[in-house]
Parts: structure tokens; C-alpha cells; sequence
């Protein structure tokens, strides 16, 4: 099973930029991949966006524009970039994966331990 481990996650300032990394213990191709976010005291997460093994990405509505998804299959590499950040973005991010394509998603994925993200007006 693939082992997911998130990076990059810190304090920012309102209108900051972060860069959040995850790393994949094996090989990245064929598996769907998604970020997520729980906020504090919350018990579950809410979807950022899923992305393909091919590199096309969806987004959750609210999502689109201040977040984006990508992936380097060469390096086993997911990627969020998130701009704009404001102090409600704070939370802990995630990363997930399953095998097979993304619209077959479910909780059932393996999940990476999270990274903090800390954002102050």
C-alpha cells in the first residue's frame, strides 16, 4: 500500500502563498490523488480537489482558482499550490490516494499524516 507523507505546510499571512508537497512511496501512475482539509475541531474533511494519473484535475466549487492541483509522475510527486490564502484557510491539508480512476473515489483511500497550514490576518 502506498505510503503518503505531506510537506510544506507553515504560517503565512493573509494573502500569502503556499506551496504543499507529497511524496509517494511508489510509483504515482494509475493512482487518483486528491487534497483535503480539515479544519480545527472539525471531525471531517472537506475536498479540495481529485486529479487523474493523466493530470486532469477537478476542482470542489469553492476551490477553483486559489487552489491548484498538480503532479509529476517521474518524481511520484503531488502538488497544491494556494494562493491568496485567508486566515479561514487554516487547517490541517491532506493528501489521498486510490487506484483507478478519480471518478471512482471513495473515503477508502490511503491518507497521508497532514500538514499544518497557519494563516493570520
Amino acid at each position: 500500500q502506498v505510503q503518503l507523507v505531506e510537506s510544506g505546510g507553515g504560517s503565512v499571512q493573509s494573502g500569502g502563498s503556499l506551496r504543499l508537497s507529497c511524496a509517494a512511496s511508489e510509483p504515482i501512475f494509475g493512482l487518483c490523488m486528491g487534497w483535503f482539509r480539515r479544519f480545527p475541531g472539525m471531525a471531517r474533511e472537506e475536498g479540495i480537489g481529485l486529479i487523474d494519473s493523466d493530470g486532469s484535475a477537478t476542482y470542489t466549487d469553492s476551490m477553483e482558482g486559489r487552489f491548484t492541483i498538480s503532479r509529476d509522475n517521474s518524481k511520484n510527486l503531488l502538488l497544491l499550490v494556494m494562493i491568496d490564502l485567508k486566515p479561514e484557510d487554516t487547517a490541517m491539508y491532506y493528501c489521498a490516494a486510490l487506484r483507478g480512476a478519480c471518478s471512482y473515489w471513495n473515503p477508502r483511500a490511503t491518507w497521508g499524516q497532514g500538514t499544518q497550514v497557519t494563516v493570520s490576518s
